[in-house]
């Protein structure tokens, strides 16, 4: 290799990991993936011409040769474990014992006491603890937390993660720095759609891949990392850890976004109620906080325990995974006609509630998950976003337990039933029970017609008794029908009646997604009723109008086009319309001087004056677009209480927030 040529690659090396820096850490390009394929793919073309490939190249995070076996890995510092508190009273007492630290130092050291506690307040990640060693700058050794003392070298497993840095800026002497390795929960989805074997949690996925002795293995799990502290350098010290964040996001390390300073630890006793409120938001799983004392001197002073630092505690939160055992399966009939299989397990604690019921979304995943022959057996159950919990798979891998069966007929209204790609549907669409209620029950909800007091007992009690049989029947009641219903007085028929009467006059976006069409939801609804403005041109659509409609495509439109020519549908309009119902036109163009107008407005929390759904209608009506991240796009996120990883992100792009619900109703015009 001539020096030119070792040149140029040292010289394409340190931009494609610059932009690969720009692109996965910092999600702001700065060049197109054209101008990217087109540098990488010159090194690609050196490596193979000269036969050399440099120690820190990018084209060696795609994995290489499976390995042998892992080698011992000494880390130059040791690797704490944290104390553990898992309440309130835990933590104060460990509050407790670190101001008596700090005033028998000061009392020993009159003259150069430590400055007042403050605290640091971090995620706790639940993943896979790394140990990157730099040395001059480059990346030369990766290793497992092992005992803290003596770990596992997985470097080739690590370079497939593209947030870590093969390079730093840092290039004086040796540094040792921590994080966790992680997987997405996105991404386990998403790769879980197509495997042959599927992955039981986004945990074990991450330390199954970094523990592989193939690194093709781990590149194929899309692994992510956050790095959190400086473990061992030769020169460098830290005032505070505010201080430590900022040198490695200066070193191009990815650091989380959510890091909290407090000087009053009653202020983070209430952050954990906020943190165990937003870790559902996440993409990610945490397992708890952690708490540590800010100042690097008072860490130095307090020390350690034989086994924990003084100076933090991992504060730990309800369990959000656990194992149970599979007692049954049955077949639930939704308001598509879908049959969807639930698990009933047998009672368990997890995040504070008693599970019973968990979800199987179809027979493929019961499938994927091994979970055929999985009656009477241990599984692995995880309660995300307050939904109800599903089943990640079986404890083993044998197959000896009784099998789940896939019904040939509607365990409804015993209708033949068929397949629809991964799904079971009935094929009775008229006069299926279940199908009806929940027809029902959708036309009637929140974000649909908005029937206040009508639930799903309504439902099926008018279903039953009254003959209901769609939503055109509900214009068509009487008081004298109701108050003659088991439960229904003078009051409630009378309060059900107004709240129907209330319905008539609806937005036509309500309209659109109350009538239930195939893949129609909210988001698009609104979209339809902004483009075409009334109910009639929204039916007459061709496939072309419709696929003219933003993130609308031929999918969509077909199930849209569709409905409004199944005469069926069309003659349940018609008689709505008949009853009085008015679907509002699309909304007016808002007013020349709102403030929102044109803004790209994201909403995280809550708030007292109004709803997040009217919160949405209101901002929509004064012009502004409502999503539901934020993005380096996002013009303002408004924020309410108990805010979630949403302003936090925001905070990190340097986006506009607006935090004073008095202010936001003002602006809002009152």
């Amino acid at each position: 290799m001539t020096t030119q040529e070792r040149e140029r690659m040292e010289k394409l090396i340190e931009v494609i990991n610059y932009h690969n820096y720009r692109y996965y850490t910092l999600d702001d390009p700065e060049i197109s993936d054209a101008e990217y394929d087109r540098l990488y793919d010159e090194l690609v073309r050196l490596e193979r011409e000269t036969g050399v490939v440099l120690p820190h190249s990018p084209t060696r995070r795609v994995g290489g040769e499976l390995l042998k076996g892992f080698e011992p890995h000494t880390h130059r510092a040791r690797l704490w474990s944290l104390d553990k508190a898992q309440s309130v009273e835990e933590l104060n007492a460990w509050h407790g014992r670190a101001l008596r630290l700090w005033n028998e130092y000061n009392a020993r050291h009159p003259d150069d006491p430590l400055p007042p506690l403050s605290f640091v307040v971090e995620l706790k990640f639940d993943g896979l603890t790394l140990n990157l060693t730099y040395d001059r700058g480059m990346l030369v050794q990766a290793a497992t937390r092992g005992n803290g003392v003596v770990g596992e070298a997985i470097l080739p497993q690590v370079k497939t993660i593209r947030t870590i840095p093969l390079q730093i800026p840092y290039k004086d002497g040796v540094l040792e720095v921590q994080g966790e390795g992680l997987m997405h929960l996105s991404t386990l989805e998403e790769y879980n759609k197509t495997a042959a074997e599927p992955l039981k949690n986004a945990r074990n996925a991450a330390a199954g891949a970094l523990r592989n002795l193939d690194p093709r293995v781990t590149a194929e799990r899309k692994l992510d990392a956050f790095i959190y502290n400086v473990g061992y350098s030769d020169n460098i010290r830290f005032r505070d850890h505010r201080e430590m964040v900022q040198f490695l996001r200066d070193n191009r390390f990815k650091v989380n976004p959510y890091i909290k300073f407090f000087d009053r630890f009653e202020d983070v006793i209430e952050e954990m109620d906020r943190i165990r409120a937003m870790r559902h938001e996440l993409d990610y799983l945490i397992d708890g906080a952690v708490i540590k004392i800010n100042d690097m001197r008072t860490r130095e002073a307090f020390g350690y325990t034989e086994k924990f630092p003084r100076w933090a505690v991992a504060f730990k939160f309800e369990a959000e995974e656990a194992t149970t055992v599979l007692e049954a399966v049955t077949w639930e009939v939704g308001r598509t006609g879908k049959l969807t299989p639930v698990a009933r397990v047998a009672p368990v604690e997890l995040a504070g509630v008693t599970v019973q019921n968990c979800t199987l979304n179809n027979f493929s995943d019961i499938e994927r998950k091994n979970l055929r022959f999985a009656l009477g057996t241990e599984v692995y159950i995880r309660r995300s976003n307050d939904v109800i919990p599903e089943i990640l798979g079986k404890v083993t891998d044998a197959q000896d337990g009784g099998e789940i069966t896939v019904p040939d007929r509607c365990p409804a209204c015993g209708s033949p039933v068929e397949w629809r790609g991964a799904h079971l549907f009935c094929t009775n669409r008229t006069d299926c029970p279940p199908q009806r209620v929940a027809r029902l029950v959708h036309f009637a909800s929140r974000n649909a017609m908005d029937i206040e007091t009508f639930s799903e007992a309504t439902a099926e009690q008018l279903y039953r008794e009254l003959g209901v049989r769609e939503p055109a029947d509900l214009y068509g009641l009487t008081f004298e029908q109701l108050r003659g219903l088991e439960r229904f007085g003078d009051k409630k028929a009378s309060n059900l009646l107004e709240a129907i009467e209330k319905s008539k006059r609806c937005s036509l976006d309500r309209f659109l997604f109350a009538l239930g069409i195939p893949n129609t939801g909210v988001t698009t609804a609104r979209a339809l009723a902004d483009h075409f403005g009334s109910l009639e041109a929204v039916m007459k659509a061709d496939m072309d109008d419709l696929k003219a409609v933003p993130d609308v495509g031929d999918i969509v439109a077909e199930s849209i086009y569709a409905f409004f020519r199944d005469p069926d549908a069309v003659r349940g309009i018609e008689r709505m319309l008949a009853a009085g119902v008015r679907p509002e036109a699309a909304r007016p163009a808002a007013p020349a001087d709102s403030p929102f107008a044109g803004k790209t407005v994201v909403i995280t929390g809550s708030f007292a004056s109004f709803s997040r759904d009217e919160l949405t209608r209101k901002l929509q009506a004064l012009g502004a677009k409502v999503t539901g991240s934020v993005s380096k796009k996002t013009d303002l996120v408004i924020v309410g209480e108990n805010a979630g990883s949403k302003l936090a992100k925001a905070q990190e792009l340097g986006i506009a927030t607006l935090a004073d619900e008095a202010e936001l109703v003002r602006l809002l015009g009152g």
